[in-house]
């Protein structure tokens, strides 16, 4: 699909595909855009067919230059500030970035300017993009991977959707303590906080629904320990540590949920990260490197994922 940005609008070429499409259909339909959003877009008039306003129920022909005024200038949101991040994949509409240990996802008041929103926030502003700063999900402070940010409201609400219909494929790796009886296996089981602790989550009937599956990937007797893949199907607080630690494998490091403290850190990493673009069509599909810590994970760790032809285990 062509695309393109010209200024503050986003450019499409009507595809063979699309052909007698409405703008309505293509907003509703096809991109399933929220409500909310669209309604925008038609009251201040911020869709154009040839560079023209047209009635939104009149169909569209292949080759008409569809455009979308995306792209306006918003407050960040947060403190830009200065950190070197590792930007993974990039487009006019979304980021994906790297995120080491020890750095929160996103403020936790205002005045916090340590987090890796405000560190995104600085690489927009000194490219001249002003945009609100919108992460699509979290990781906890010293969990290390794949992050992905929205660049403005209207993609920003559909990856929200698509992550809670498990559209967006997100594999981590660990290493967990002892050794797993069961190759591969789904725990689903509710995660609620913790009435006696004010960060830690355990597992309650009356939590949220969370479903993790994993599959081993090697062994290490003589460290007495396994290294494991992950995948997501929920996205709750400390879903992977809770559900491991609940079968009585918590993560190396992770001394809130039972491991013991002779790790630098919890043993996690969100290692990859895929889905189809939204607005494009494009299969994204993103590899997030071991960064500023050598040693944390075995240097085989890589070669022994399979995520290419394995997303159902």
């Amino acid at each position: 699909m062509k695309t393109a940005k010209k200024g503050e609008w986003f450019q499409l070429i009507i595809p063979k595909d699309w052909n007698q499409f409405t703008i309505d259909h293509i907003l509703r339909e096809v991109w399933h855009g929220p409500k909310k959003l669209i309604h925008q877009l038609k009251m201040e008039k911020l869709v154009t067919v040839n560079g023209e306003q047209i009635n939104w129920h009149k169909p569209l022909n292949s080759g008409d230059r569809f455009e979308l005024k995306f792209f306006s200038e918003e407050e960040f949101g947060v403190i830009p500030a200065y950190f070197d991040i590792d930007v993974l994949y990039e487009d006019d509409h979304l980021l994906i970035v790297n995120k080491p240990q020890g750095m929160d996802t996103h403020p936790n008041e205002p005045s916090q300017t340590n987090t890796l929103a405000n560190a995104v926030a600085f690489y927009l502003q000194a490219k001249g993009e002003y945009r609100r700063v919108l992460h699509i999900h979290r990781l906890d402070k010293d969990t290390t991977g794949a992050i992905l940010f929205a660049k403005h409201s209207f993609i920003g609400a559909i990856l929200d959707r698509m992550l809670e219909e498990r559209q967006i494929k997100r594999t981590y790796v660990a290493l967990v303590e002892g050794h797993i009886a069961r190759r591969k296996a789904t725990i689903n089981q509710p995660i609620g906080k913790d009435r006696h602790h004010p960060t830690r989550r355990r597992i309650s009937q009356t939590g949220q629904t969370a479903i993790t599956h994993y599959k081993v990937l090697k062994e290490y007797k003589s460290k007495k320990c396994t290294l494991i893949q992950c995948r997501l199907d929920t996205g709750r607080t400390h879903q992977i540590r809770v559900h491991l630690s609940s079968i009585g494998h918590p993560l190396l490091g992770d001394v809130l949920y039972g491991s013991e403290a002779s790790f630098p850190r919890q043993a996690l990493h969100a290692i990859r990260l895929a889905f189809i673009h939204p607005l494009t069509g494009e299969k994204i599909e993103c590899f997030a490197p071991f960064i500023d810590e050598p040693g944390i994970f075995p240097s085989e760790a890589f070669e022994l994922i399979n995520v290419h032809k394995d997303d159902t285990y």
